[in-house]
């Protein structure tokens, strides 16, 4: 059955038959009964026009969520009772880590967004050589606190309690040496040879690593294969760099997660 949402911070509630309005705090709720709603939260609803008596669900990242009741709603204060914990996940059974090169404009908020949607587990930034946007300072930090509240966003629409981790930015140099641990290191590329129907043993844990927009130079897809990455390839078409990663995360999802379940 699909599911229909239509408003940002709403999902689907644990019985999979209405829809509520969900939040993150980042509060532990373990053990809490009443709540005063952090600014952010107060702002959503006051957006949503919630009323008091009204439903909401709550989670903090640690697993499960809270199924919570508004009791009071004022200006600048929004207080709830938290009436019930539903130990619910909807992880993937695959633990899939997504290296991308830091790509221009909203492409990259784009692939973070969608990529929490399809349950990609973490983010590592990449700077490689055709990287059109430089981070570096304070000015990568601000990108990284934009990028993870974006995840923390995508998360409260698509009913995930677990929140993906957005890890600093890396060269791609930086990201070889570290040779991240994975049953699978998939690196996208156009002259691949390789496709998931040949990779005989499904993998726990992959990693998958996407260039940005002119993809990987030549030295760096070399470098990559040197190190232990296996060349992927889509099919016969060249993909953006918004697309690819995000069209191999559905294909993943696919043959070794939970989009057959």
């Amino acid at each position: 059955m699909q599911l229909q949402q239509n408003k940002q911070n709403t999902a689907i509630t644990t019985d999979f038959q209405h829809t509520m309005p969900r939040f993150f705090v980042a509060t532990p709720l373990a053990g809490l009964r009443l709540l005063s709603l952090p600014d952010h939260v107060v702002r959503h609803v006051q957006v949503l026009r919630l009323k008091e008596g009204d439903a909401i669900t709550l989670f903090d990242g640690r697993g499960g969520e809270y199924q919570a009741t508004l009791t009071a709603i004022a200006k600048r204060d929004v207080d709830c009772d938290i009436s019930r914990f539903d130990n619910v996940g909807r992880e993937s059974p695959l633990w899939l880590g997504l290296a991308q090169a830091i790509s221009s404009g909203d492409r990259m908020e784009f692939t973070l967004q969608k990529g929490v949607e399809m349950g990609v587990s973490v983010f590592q930034p990449l700077m490689t050589e055709r990287s059109i946007v430089k981070l570096a300072g304070d000015r990568a930090d601000k990108r990284l606190a934009r990028w993870q509240e974006i995840i923390v966003s995508a998360c409260e629409q698509c009913g995930r309690n677990t929140i993906p981790e957005v890890l600093p930015i890396l060269t791609l140099k930086q990201w070889l040496s570290a040779k991240p641990d994975g049953d699978a290191h998939l690196v996208l590329s156009p002259l691949g040879t390789q496709r998931l129907a040949d990779i005989a043993t499904a993998p726990v844990r992959a990693w998958l690593m996407a260039g940005p927009e002119g993809g990987l130079s030549a030295a760096e897809e070399a470098a990559a294969i040197a190190g232990g990455w296996t060349p992927l390839k889509l099919g016969p078409r060249i993909l953006r760099t918004e697309t690819a990663a995000l069209a191999a995360a559905a294909a993943m999802q696919t043959v070794w997660g939970d989009y057959g379940a």
